[in-house]
């Protein structure tokens, strides 16, 4: 232990002797690792704003579509397959179809764009936003077809310059056909929502409305191409998922043809998060390219400074020095110069990391912390120690082996 401590402090005057030298040789080692624990820390935050964001949205949401041979055969979804999903599968809450159609309206502030979504009442666990005014539209309302809309803030104040609109009507022309949708409820976009947005610069102005509505535009909306199920918490969604397929397929008489297909939105944000989690050890590999760069940086500094002191070298082998203390004297330096390299680059990664997130949070409307993790400063620790042992063998042995009449006769 006492040897150790003696080569410890013998490296480290050695590295204060060469200030300048030393930090250049650590530069790559403190680029790698601030490099990497930046990206890190960078994206497993993002991952967690974003799994944080769509948990409440997407806690038992699950798409259900026809697949293309339900379509050939026309078996489509009906209002009738909805009902009978909600009052006859346990654990379903309820069920919205996938309706759609798009028009033009008119305001003080000019011609707009409009794209209305036909939905049940239940599609108002879909969107990403909370009620600022009013309310959302109610099962009465899309039993009675009644023609009220929802619309967010951002969009009302585009028609008219204010969200304080419940009771206002707007006029949706689609089909050369014009009908007036009173407003019952306007919605803005949850705290920490910059993931899950909806909307964006020149987008239609987006109208929630029930999808019975669109019966005043002249056309049924009897049958639908996917809805989307929405079940209990405490469900099993897979055993939903069973009984809601099971149940069309008895209905539409097509058991085992597969018309119906379903993908819960769980299974969608995991794929997401592993395309993100891709990116991340991607990027981090690249950015660890620059540590096998810094690490020979530190076999080069070392190959130097064995150069410089063969006459040391020598001197301490006449007098006795075995070896294993001249390589140990030299691989203790090579490991403090990855260590200190090291704890600098941790530090400037995670104020990077800090940094990342603020600008990331600024720009997009929604609160990223950092995902500093335990194990990836000490991985990042590690592998800089092993950094400099693995590049710091080469010249210590090559000292360690040097003769002493060979190196005292060098000047």
């Amino acid at each position: 232990m006492g040897n150790m401590m003696e080569y410890i402090k013998m490296a480290f005057k050695n590295i204060r002797a060469n200030k300048g030298r030393s930090f250049l040789t650590m530069l790559g080692i403190i680029i790698g690792i601030s490099s990497v624990i930046m990206v890190m820390s960078v994206g497993d935050g993002t991952a967690n704003a974003m799994n944080s964001e769509v948990s409440d949205l997407g806690t038992g949401q699950i798409a259900l579509y026809c697949s293309e041979d339900a379509s050939n055969a026309e078996e489509w979804i009906t209002p009738e397959d909805i009902t009978a999903i909600e009052e006859k599968v346990k654990g379903v809450e309820g069920v919205t179809p996938g309706d759609g159609a798009a028009g033009t309206t008119s305001t003080g502030k000019g011609e707009f764009f409009l794209q209305l979504n036909g939905g049940t009442e239940i599609m108002q666990k879909a969107v990403n936003y909370d009620m600022k005014r009013g309310t959302y539209f109610t099962r009465e309302d899309v039993e009675m077809g009644n023609r009220v809309c929802v619309i967010t803030s951002s969009d009302a104040k585009r028609l008219f310059g204010s969200d304080d609109v419940v009771g206002m009507d707007i006029e949706a022309t689609i089909n050369n056909i014009t009908n007036s949708y009173r407003i019952a409820g306007v919605t803005q976009q949850k705290e920490n929502g910059g993931f899950v947005s909806y909307t964006y610069e020149g987008a239609p102005v987006a109208l929630d409305v029930p999808y019975t509505s669109f019966e005043s535009f002249g056309w049924e909306s009897d049958s639908f191409y996917s809805v989307t199920l929405f079940a209990d918490e405490k469900a099993d969604s897979e055993e939903v998922v069973k009984d809601v397929v099971h149940l069309l397929e008895t209905r539409h008489q097509c058991a085992g043809e597969e018309y119906y297909q379903v993908e819960s939105f769980q299974d969608m944000v995991k794929e997401l998060n592993d395309v993100l989690r891709i990116v991340t050890t991607f990027i981090s590999c690249v950015a660890a390219i620059s540590l096998i760069v810094g690490g020979i940086g530190v076999m080069n500094i070392m190959l130097v400074s064995v150069t410089e002191r063969t006459r040391e070298i020598g001197i301490r082998k006449s007098l006795g020095a075995k070896t294993s203390s001249i390589l140990m004297q030299f691989l203790a330096e090579a490991a403090i110069l990855t260590i200190v390299g090291g704890i600098i680059g941790i530090i400037v990664g995670l104020v990077g990391a800090v940094g990342a997130c603020g600008l990331m949070s600024a720009s997009m409307g929604s609160t990223i912390h950092p995902g500093i993790k335990a194990s990836t400063i000490l991985g990042a620790t590690l592998f800089s120690c092993g950094i400099g042992v693995f590049f710091g063998i080469y010249p210590a042995r090559k000292a360690a082996k040097l003769s002493p009449i060979e190196a005292l006769r060098r000047n």
